[in-house]
């Protein structure tokens, strides 16, 4: 069953050449299959039974792909992108984060302990650059130790080894060239390679019979009984959609399981697919950031150097990467989706940056 998806994917992908979307040649593909009478869909297209289904190839789809893949699952990966990690995986920090910051019991807490032992043990065993830096947390006046105090306390309730109290004298001698009168060491916090980290999941998923088929949106889907049957679509063909007429899929995949692991997009796709209840939906709050990067000059830090965090983010801070490049950032802009970039662009065009997207649920 997974051998013919896959062949009717690359018939989708890369022996069809689609005049537009809705071309004759969605009916020459969908000539061989059944015909789909439901609401959603007015022509036949082809439809395949399959085992799972992860939506997107980013470093938490790729990850998710994996493991169900060592669990003996047959996995398909539909990436919209050209390729693996080339959207908000190619945009963040690739700082591995100690756990200190979330709320306690929360899975966000429990999960980023567990993971940073997890990622650690897995670039050791898989040669996936990395470096375990340690970060400072830092009271830059004495207002902010009780803040500090906290943070200390939070991390140490959520499980978090090796944090250590310093004073300002004691800090400074670790990163000269830091001003502060407090600060938290923590060891365990570091960075890693991001891309090196996918493309070794990638390598891993595939031996174990994961197939990415990359170029393909999973457009929206509908419920049928207690089934979800994805509709997708070759992503070039969406770029001649006018917006205004019904979007149609040139594919129907009818997953055991499927995990939305779309990013940014996650949210908005969730609501495209028809039959599933709103409530069961995550509201998205959609935030910006610029990273703006230390050039020209030797790296003045060792070290990962975190301010008191602020309403939205953990404030302007200082980013390593393993080359030693700096980086400061990002700041916090509350915009209403991730399509808001002109004012962004206008406002920020004649400055070099960096652009990292968040979002925050």
């Amino acid at each position: 069953m997974l051998k013919k998806t896959i062949q009717t994917l690359e018939r989708c992908n890369v022996h069809m050449k689609w005049n537009h979307l809705f071309g004759s040649s969605v009916r020459n593909i969908s000539s061989a299959s059944t015909t789909q009478n439901d609401s959603t869909t007015s022509y036949s297209v082809p439809r395949e039974k399959v085992d799972c289904v992860v939506i997107g190839a980013g470093v938490v789809g790729i990850a998710v792909a994996t493991a169900l893949a060592l669990k003996g699952r047959e996995v398909i990966v539909i990436e919209s992108g050209p390729s693996f990690g080339t959207g908000t995986s190619s945009r963040n920090s690739e700082v591995v984060h100690a756990g200190i910051y979330y709320p306690r019991d929360s899975f966000k807490a429990i999960f980023c302990v567990k993971g940073r032992e997890m990622l650690y043990e897995y670039c050791s065993k898989h040669d996936i650059p990395h470096e375990q830096t340690g970060k400072l947390i830092v009271a830059t006046r004495s207002s902010e130790i009780p803040k500090l105090n906290d943070i200390l306390n939070h991390g140490i309730q959520n499980g978090v080894d090796g944090l250590k109290v310093m004073n300002g004298v004691d800090a400074m001698k670790m990163e000269p060239e830091l001003q502060c009168v407090k600060a938290i060491l923590s060891p365990l916090s570091g960075i890693v390679d991001s891309h090196s980290l996918m493309l070794s999941l990638v390598g891993e998923a595939e031996n174990h019979r994961t197939t990415f088929t990359y170029n393909s949106t999973v457009i929206g889907g509908h419920i049928e009984g207690n089934e979800i049957c994805l509709h997708i679509s070759e992503t070039k063909s969406l770029k001649e959609w006018n917006e205004t007429s019904i979007l149609q899929p040139e594919l129907l995949l009818i997953p055991k399981l499927v995990v939305n692991s779309a990013g940014l997009s996650a949210p908005a796709l969730a609501k495209r697919f028809t039959g599933l209840e709103n409530r069961v939906i995550p509201p998205a709050y959609y935030a910006r950031g610029c990273y703006f990067t230390l050039s020209n000059t030797k790296a003045p830090f060792r070290r990962l150097l975190y301010p008191i965090p602020e309403d939205g983010g953990l404030g302007v801070h200082v980013t390593l990467d393993l080359n030693g490049q700096v980086k400061f950032g990002p700041d916090v802009e509350w915009i209403d989706g991730v399509d808001d970039i002109s004012s962004f662009q206008n406002k920020y065009f004649l400055i070099n940056f960096h652009l990292h997207t968040f979002e925050f649920l």
